[in-house]
């Protein structure tokens, strides 16, 4: 056999990779086909089952490599010395931007808790991914400070992510209720990016 055309190559893998995040981002996980995917990557289906067995398998790396990109980015934004209401601003901006990068992450995660929570648990301690602590203690100092009102960290923190994911898992429902194209939706997004930070901001300033 001829290792030149069994050998795995970065490129193409790579490029399988990017094939597969457009075609989850539109189809979603159910919806999406291996076949598209190797179509999209411009290579045939048994090279992409070579690559990847199966399309669980693709979509788990596809994840992994999108939390491996954004979780140091997050990180980085809760753990830097911004002031406190700036890196609110800051993390809502970067979670949205990664959020419409990645739009069918949040529904694998979904689909995760339901079926296979202990694969998240796995890789979340494989990645040593672990509380904010830092943030969560500057929220709390905060509140002593009378910057912002009382409000306990964790419940915060859950707000915030819940005001970001929820327009991105409810994408169709919400392009259809106010007849959103594309574009518009996209538009959406972007301007809740300033929308949600402002909304956050004027719940929690202490008045």
């Amino acid at each position: 056999m001829d290792n030149s055309k069994t050998k795995k190559d970065s490129n193409t893998e790579k490029r399988i990779l990017e094939a597969a995040r457009k075609i989850f981002q539109i189809k979603g996980y159910s919806g999406a086909r291996m076949q598209e995917i190797a179509n999209e990557a411009k290579i045939n289906k048994a090279m992409l089952n070579y690559y990847y067995r199966s399309k669980d398998k693709l979509f788990e790396s596809v994840f992994k490599d999108a939390a491996q990109d954004f979780f140091p980015k997050v990180f980085q934004m809760v753990n830097s010395d911004l002031p406190f209401l700036k890196k609110i601003e800051t993390f809502i901006d970067g979670y949205l931007t990664f959020l419409q990068s990645n739009m069918c992450i949040p529904g694998f995660i979904i689909n995760e808790l339901a079926q296979n929570p202990q694969r998240l648990k796995d890789f979340f301690m494989e990645h040593h991914i672990k509380p904010p602590e830092k943030f969560l203690k500057e929220i709390n100092e905060a509140v002593e400070s009378k910057i912002i009102i009382p409000i306990e960290p964790r419940i915060l923190i859950l707000n915030i992510l819940s005001l970001c994911i929820f327009p991105i898992v409810a994408k169709p429902i919400i392009e259809t209720v106010f007849n959103l194209s594309e574009e518009n939706y996209a538009q959406m997004i972007e301007a809740r990016k300033k929308d949600v930070a402002q909304f956050v901001l004027n719940a929690i300033k202490y008045k």
